[in-house]
């Protein structure tokens, strides 16, 4: 079942009630006669609550957190800050976070060169479907070894963002950089979230990476992982900019493209899959990696609508 993902970016107050989401705006100036709205909180997958006079009651983030469901908090700026997940995400956890933290080096290493290598190849896969060279991407995807000690990663990125946008925007990935990288951010953030509670379902520490280490970040794996998921959330900021070039602020509309990302097709095997559901996929050969069982991730290949 493909979860839904709740925005709400305006006053009220967040309750539950029969195991139904419930907003009310009884107590928001000029909005007193407004009706309740409810949902089912099973159908949720994601919360992002953005505006700054949203309160929420603890009873209603327990039953969210029960259901796995992951809550977003965004900042003054309405950009995605915090992340709420569940700390009993799968039955078996216990046993899999003792595999997870023995991991020998050489695994990590293997697992770490098949990420940047998907990755590598769905940049390369997003520079083919606008005509743009990409048979330098392709080689670097074969140059990258064990852990990517070459850093074929860097290699390919310098190349990568050089040309997916327009020489017209005279684009530089950064950051606090210059629109679209406020697009990115926020799609990266979603993206974040989908990787970070499908590995919390998966029974994973989402904290613990096989790369990043930043002792400051909790969710290592997180970054990990989504790597290879990047290029989905550049495709839908690529032809946002191919229509329209107003993105210095983040519209409603802007963001209802973006709040889309777990729901976009990726190509899984020789089907297609919500990207939300190719991500519990690949945390499950993760788990299964860690345990033994395996020692491959079968990451999605990048699927871009021709119409």
């Amino acid at each position: 079942m493909i979860k839904r993902t709740i925005h709400i970016g305006s006053p009220c107050k967040i309750k539950t009630r029969q195991k139904q989401l419930v907003l009310q705006y009884n107590h928001v100036p000029g909005q007193e006669d407004k009706a309740d709205k409810s949902l089912p909180i099973e159908d949720i997958g994601f919360l992002i609550l953005e505006h700054r006079q949203i309160s929420i009651t603890h009873p209603t983030l327990n039953e969210l957190i029960e259901n796995n469901t992951a809550v977003i908090t965004c900042d003054e700026r309405m950009h995605p800050k915090g992340l709420m997940l569940s700390l009993d995400g799968n039955t078996t956890q216990s046993e899999r976070y003792q595999a997870q933290i023995q991991a020998s080096e050489p695994l990590k290493k293997q697992l770490w060169q098949q990420t940047i290598k998907a990755k590598i190849q769905n940049q390369a896969a997003l520079l083919a479907h606008w005509n743009i060279d990409h048979n330098y991407m392709n080689k670097c995807a074969q140059k990258v070894k064990s852990g990517d000690t070459d850093n074929q990663e860097a290699t390919a990125s310098y190349y990568y963002w050089q040309r997916l946008f327009p020489p017209v925007w005279e684009f530089t990935r950064h950051r606090e950089g210059a629109p679209p990288n406020n697009l990115l951010n926020y799609g990266y953030a979603i993206l974040r979230a989908t990787v970070a509670r499908s590995l919390v379902g998966a029974g994973l520490l989402p904290t613990l990476g096989i790369f990043h280490r930043n002792r400051y970040n909790a969710y290592c794996l997180a970054d990990d992982i989504m790597e290879p998921f990047r290029p989905c959330v550049d495709s839908i900021v690529r032809k946002i900019i191919q229509e329209t070039s107003h993105v210095e602020e983040l519209s409603k509309e802007l963001k209802a493209q973006l709040l889309n990302i777990p729901a976009m097709d990726v190509q899984y095997g020789l089907s297609t899959r919500p990207l939300m559901i190719a991500t519990q996929l690949v945390a499950a050969d993760l788990a299964k990696c860690f345990l033994g069982e395996s020692r491959k991730i079968e990451y999605p290949s990048l699927y871009v609508r021709t119409a």
